[in-house]
């Protein structure tokens, strides 16, 4: 029994839900176009609503919501609401219902229709239908003339309001229907409605007007007004709209140039299209008179006509700003010799400026591109010649460029050669081998190749002195000292000559030590503090027994980098071109 209560109270609602979507498909169907014979369930019996008077030839708004004496605004102006409404009308009961097409007259913006303006012959009955919101709403619209509507002093529809100072904005329906005392008039600002504010104590409201002191730019916008009239029985709403725009005092000043200033050079290139621009920055005009073109050297010829475009920046209280573009479709002589002159006026006066072009050098981008990254390559070659070469550059740059640096030392040795001596007890090959490289092989490569004089101590001193006096005295003759570094060597009685050779080159600062680490050897802990230090801080040469004997070994190139700078036999032609020859020799090597 409940469940039998429950589906026939269920029933109506069902079938009151299929009929409004039914009613809204019909709708959809519909609305494209104009339909002579349009049926809306749901709607045919259904009292109107609200009823509307306008005065024809005016601005009008007709909104689909319904009534609602607290609403704060009139209208929605977005297109989310405009897919959602649909309009449907007539002008006689027994007429039959017509779609309202979108249309520039009356125009669909958002949730309302927009009469700019609207004539005797819209008047009837308006049906507007919202998905899931209004099923079907009815709307009475009756236009009227101002002299029907009994209109005397009917303001205008549009103000221009001066920007700073006092102003009034008065309903222009008030005006009418002299005879009938009217409420107070409710007004709406772009859609919203207007009331007192302390944040805005400059805008004041008073029965039908509104007083602004001062008037600001926010100012400007689509003011409605609504009042309350009754006819009879019914409850009829006047509604009138307004523009206001704010407005600056008119310009005392002709039109000024933002570019070009003057003369401006530009370049161009010949062939090439090229874009003209031309700013310029006008006054405020109620009424505008403003003129840009562009003219070749100063004329407008008839025959040639330049393709120019014209784009307004938006207008503000302070004037507004034109772009003006001349498009040559390409640069040619004729116009390299031409003068382009820009003509500004307005009912003040006029300005001129002029750009001249000039034929643009062609800088091709690949060519810049391919020439940098040659020179970067080049540079990085160059950069790893030097880092493997650089022993020989040295070398040759002193054999060839650098001045002698022997000559009138006093000194009568190159070299002074230090090594571990023979003693009677020993027979180790490697120690014969090392006086072999210090007697033989140093001398052969010093001596007889490269020209250098060595000072053996057992070969060029006399014996009979003392043998510490004749070591200070063969080190003080030389420029260099070569130590060749043994375990023998550091831990037998020669290690005094490397001593004596710091000591030496301590005083004097012509003379320099080369050491060769002839074999691996330790450091006994006995060594002198100074003789320590110059193992440390002194560039040591490593000797390689089974590759560094060949004369073109790098070994021999480090012995000559350490020896003194100076002029040697195996020097042929010291000249420039020899340095050349030989450093090409070694790209080819």
């Amino acid at each position: 029994m409940t469940l039998k209560e429950n589906v026939t109270e269920y029933q109506p609602k069902l079938i009151k839900k299929i009929m409004l979507t039914l009613s809204w498909i019909l709708a959809l169907f519909v609305s494209g176009a104009e339909v002579r014979e349009i049926n809306l369930p749901g709607c045919s019996h259904a009292e109107p609503q609200i009823w509307y008077r306008a005065i024809s030839d005016e601005e009008f708004v007709l909104q689909c919501a319904l009534p609602d004496r607290d609403a704060t605004h009139i209208y929605n102006n977005s297109l989310l609401k405009q897919h959602k409404v649909k309009w449907f009308w007539h002008q006689k009961d027994k007429e039959p219902l017509k779609a309202i097409k979108e249309s520039s007259n009356p125009a669909l913006q958002g949730n309302a229709l927009w009469f700019k303006p609207v004539r005797d012959s819209a008047s009837g009955v308006y049906i507007c239908m919202i998905w899931e919101k209004i099923p079907c709403l009815k709307i009475v619209l009756e236009v009227q003339t101002k002299k029907a509507a009994k209109c005397s002093g009917y303001d205008t529809n549009v103000l221009y309001l001066l920007a700073g100072s006092g102003n009034s904005i008065t309903c222009p329906g008030t005006k009418c229907y002299s005879h009938i005392q009217k409420p107070d008039v409710k007004w709406y600002k772009d859609g919203h409605q207007i009331k007192h504010r302390k944040s805005r104590q400059s805008r004041k409201l008073k029965r039908n007007e509104i007083y602004l002191n001062p008037t600001y730019g926010k100012d400007a916008g689509i003011y409605v007004c609504d009042y309350t009239l009754y006819d009879n029985t019914t409850k009829w709403t006047m509604r009138t709209a307004v523009t206001v725009e704010v407005i600056a005092k008119t310009t005392i000043h002709p039109p000024n140039f933002l570019y070009p200033n003057g003369v401006v050079i530009l370049e161009a290139e010949l062939g090439k299209p090229l874009e003209l621009e031309c700013r310029v920055q006008f006054g405020f005009e109620r009424v505008s008179s403003m003129r840009v073109t562009w003219k070749r050297n100063n004329k407008e010829n008839i025959n040639e006509k330049l393709n120019q475009e014209t784009s307004v920046c938006p207008k503000g209280l302070r004037g507004h700003t034109l772009l003006h573009v001349a498009k040559l479709k390409e640069v040619t002589e004729r116009d390299l010799r031409s003068n382009f002159t820009c003509f500004a006026e307005n009912s003040v006066g006029n300005a001129t400026a002029v750009i001249q072009l000039k034929r643009k050098q062609r800088v091709f981008l690949l060519y810049i591109l391919c020439s940098a990254i040659s020179t970067l390559f080049a540079f990085l070659l160059c950069a790893a010649f030097v880092y493997q070469h650089w022993i020989e550059i040295v070398l040759m740059y002193r054999s060839y460029l650098v001045h002698n640096e022997t000559t009138g030392d006093g000194k009568e040795f190159d070299a002074f050669v230090s090594y571990a001596k023979l003693d009677s007890s020993e027979s180790d090959s490697t120690l014969i081998s090392e006086e072999k490289f210090a007697l033989e092989l140093l001398p052969d490569m010093l001596e007889n190749k490269y020209g250098y004089k060595l000072c053996i101590l057992e070969r060029d001193v006399l014996p009979g002195g003392a043998y510490t006096d004749e070591v200070v005295t063969a080190i003080k003759q030389s420029r260099r000292a070569i130590i060749i570094l043994s375990p023998a060597y550091v831990s037998g009685p020669s290690i005094f000559e490397l001593q004596a050779a710091v000591n030496c080159a301590l005083e004097d600062k012509k003379i320099k030590l080369v050491l060769i680490k002839f074999q691996a050897f330790q450091e006994p802990e006995t060594l002198p503090p100074v003789v320590k230090k110059a193992l440390r801080i002194l560039p040591v040469i490593t000797w390689k027994s089974s590759i560094s004997a060949a004369p073109n070994k790098k070994f021999w190139k480090y012995m000559r980098y350490h020896m003194p700078v100076k002029t040697t036999k195996m020097l042929g032609n010291c000249s420039l071109k020899g340095f050349f020859q030989r450093l090409f020799s070694l790209l080819y090597r």
